[in-house]
């Protein structure tokens, strides 16, 4: 292998004594590393940290990169971090306006120490300047096996940036970009960015549901019960006593009382807990107004016979805060408490799960990234244009982290309510959860997601929820998944069974992709279905209103479906049935019928005869169904103008004429109108107006 000249490891662009920060914010009072310091930059206290990120991967290391691989390391990040360096200015380096954010930063230098063990195992020169092109090209092939197409283009990245920044780096960079004049993603053959598919998976529907419900269940059901706990076991802590005078006494007076029970551990704890079943001596001191730390059970074995002789009787149970719980259906017919009781321990779990449960169903129907819902700070639910919404910084692509609005529905702004009360801390919403509370700044999402999945699926046989499938769940996939839901199936009743209200329409008002919300196959059959139902409700909405004597529209349509109608009752009446019967023969009957805007359409692909849509047109080859965009509710047999529509045409024939007064039309212009004119007073007509 070649040697780099000792004077070039002493040489390089930036003094040792100069900060590297000079293009970034500081925190008050903070002080940038400098350039001389060859282990690593610690980036805690001097930049602000996305709360996402531990301070662990907030930090720029040096430490595996030797000799002039850690000179170059250290040029590059300051060339990232401070594009418009006079240094870098003067070397007439192509710089970009805005300097790279840390993480943009840590993930480069990444990239470079595995390039510099890749080109050590390789004996290459030390002289990027003497690397054949080629061995860069076999070094990405080798890593599109198996890797992301993200991932490839990030180690790309890096290759490219060494010829890039070339004229600052300690011995000279790569003598030519290998890629010159493409794109990383067209040198690797991928779909230029409007067309290529996104990476990012969505949830399954068979995943998504349950997840999402559980969540729900959690904060709309469960949390109640939680809190009250919580309360209680916060009381039973600030009357103890500290002394254990008089204990025997108020054990026996304690005991006196039937309705008190000696708490017993749960016999379903994990194996690992050896006092399963035993009594819980540290909860029944609170019980009796003395503290745990008296250890008054200890130290008297006439107490704990006692207690003994009250269990031997039948009066015990299993450890629990509170006499009774929310009561849940389960999935073998038998209903009670969602929960076998609250302890301390597993009530303090249970705060934990309650806290992801708010995380996880914020993250799926606020369509927000991970790091920006851990960025949530107490009091950012606002009303914004109108309609709620949560005030966070908004991570991607901003080194600054400017606070933006997302418009959120009330159910997640519950939710959000919810996680507020119960952070532990003094700022942040979701840190420090899914049993990381050692570490109060620190929460990881998939470490978070996947102990909810857990924790559900092992108590399903109690709480009444649905098995969650064990599949990997990442927040940046609930995003992906409701953009999806929300282009493919706008304004459905797709999430859980409780209103979103216009999640929809707010969730695409904020910033997203058309690759985030591109369909999926995994949907598809779900989506089908979904439309399905919802078209059946409309039509059972028909159904009794015409039972109450409503109209429920106008025109040959609408008396065709009042005949089938007609029969079903019919029917029904013969039969001696209900409502119940009544909507059953009416799923039999399979009415075709499309819900419109301006009009419903009976048309019937087993006898389209008299559809006006397909008279004298040619029919695209592969399509079944009618033809919305040639469809005349005027003159269709299959047309019914039901009483919502009414207005619209009325309003429209208004229109109509104000346009039609109007002096110096153009005489095309004119018929035409005049001929809309017609149409809507022939529906007008029909409706008796």
């Amino acid at each position: 292998m070649n040697s780099i000249a000792p004077s070039l490891l002493v040489h390089a662009a930036f003094g040792p004594d100069e900060p590297i920060l000079t293009s970034h914010t500081l925190l008050p009072g903070a002080v940038s590393p400098l350039f001389g310091r060859r282990d690593e930059w610690n980036l805690n206290g001097v930049l602000r940290r996305p709360a996402n990120l531990h301070p662990a991967a907030w930090k720029l290391k040096f430490d595996a990169l030797t000799d002039i691989w850690n000179l170059r390391a250290r040029e590059l990040v300051v060339i990232l971090l401070n594009p418009r360096h006079p240094t870098v200015l003067a070397a007439g380096i192509i710089t970009r306006r805005r300097p790279a954010s840390p993480q943009t930063a840590i993930q480069r230098l990444r990239g470079l120490r595995a390039l510099a063990a890749w080109a050590e195992e390789r004996e290459l020169p030390q002289h990027l300047g003497a690397w054949p092109e080629h061995q860069l090209h076999v070094r990405i092939a080798d890593l599109k096996e198996g890797r992301a197409v993200s991932t490839v283009v990030g180690h790309m990245t890096v290759i490219r940036e060494l010829h890039r920044c070339g004229p600052l780096l300690t011995g000279g960079g790569l003598a030519r970009d290998p890629w010159l004049g493409m794109s990383s993603r067209a040198a690797l053959g991928i779909l230029p960015s409007g067309s290529r598919t996104l990476s990012t998976p969505v949830i399954p529907p068979e995943v998504w549901f349950p997840v999402v419900r559980a969540a729900w269940t959690y904060i709309d059901i469960f949390a109640p019960d939680i809190l009250r706990a919580q309360e209680r076991w916060r009381q039973f802590q600030a009357e103890a006593k500290r002394s254990s005078a008089g204990a025997e006494a108020r054990l026996r007076a304690w005991l006196a009382d039937p309705g008190n029970l000696v708490p017993l551990h749960d016999e379903h704890l994990p194996p690992r807990i050896t006092d399963a079943g035993q009594v819980h001596w540290n909860l029944l001191s609170f019980l009796i107004g003395i503290e745990s730390r008296a250890h008054i059970f200890n130290e008297s074995r006439g107490l704990r016979e006692i207690v003994i002789e009250a269990v031997d009787r039948g009066q015990c149970a299993n450890a629990s805060l509170l006499p009774e719980y929310a009561q849940v259906r389960r999935a073998d017919g038998t209903s009670g408490g969602w929960t076998r009781g609250l302890a301390p321990r597993s009530l303090n779990r249970e705060i934990e799960i309650l806290r992801v449960a708010c995380y996880v169903f914020v993250t799926a129907l606020s369509m927000m990234r991970d790091s920006e819902v851990q960025e949530i700070l107490k009091g950012s639910v606002v009303e914004y244009c109108g309609a709620p919404a949560v005030i966070s910084a908004e991570i991607k692509g901003e080194e600054d982290f400017p606070r933006r609005h997302w418009w959120i529905t009330e159910p997640v702004a519950r939710a959000l309510a919810l996680a507020e009360a119960i952070t532990p801390h003094p700022e942040r919403l979701f840190t420090g959860i899914a049993g990381e509370a050692r570490n109060a700044e620190r929460f990881t999402a998939n470490e978070g997601i996947k102990a909810f999945v857990e924790h559900v699926n092992a108590r399903t046989d109690v709480n009444g929820l649905e098995p969650i499938p064990p599949e990997r769940v990442a927040p940046h996939m609930f995003r992906r998944t409701m953009a999806m839901l929300t282009d493919q199936f706008p304004g459905s009743e797709i999430a859980l069974g409780i209103q979103l209200k216009h999640v929809a329409s707010r969730a695409l008002a904020n910033r997203t992709t058309q690759g985030y919300a591109a369909s999926a196959a995994s949907w598809a059959k779900h989506l089908d279905s979904a439309i399905e139902a919802a078209r059946f409700r409309s039509l059972r909405d028909l159904f009794d209103a015409h039972k109450a004597n409503q109209p429920i529209g106008f025109g040959l349509g609408a008396e065709q479906l009042t005949r089938t109608f007609e029969k079903i009752r019919d029917t029904v009446a013969a039969q001696g049935g209900d409502a119940t019967v009544e909507h059953a023969l009416l799923k039999q009957a399979r009415v075709s019928i499309r819900f419109g805007t301006l009009n419903n359409c009976l048309f019937d692909a087993a006898n389209p005869v008299g559809a006006v849509c397909l008279e004298n047109t040619v029919i695209p080859p592969g399509h079944t169904g009618p033809l919305p965009d040639r469809c005349r509710p005027d003159r269709c047999g299959n047309s019914v103008i039901g009483p919502q529509h009414v207005e619209i045409w009325d309003s429209e024939e208004r229109s109509l004429t104000r346009l039609l007064e109007t002096r110096r039309l153009a005489p095309g212009h004119r018929a035409a109108l005049e001929q809309q004119q017609s149409e809507a007073q022939a529906v007008l007509r029909k409706a008796g107006r």
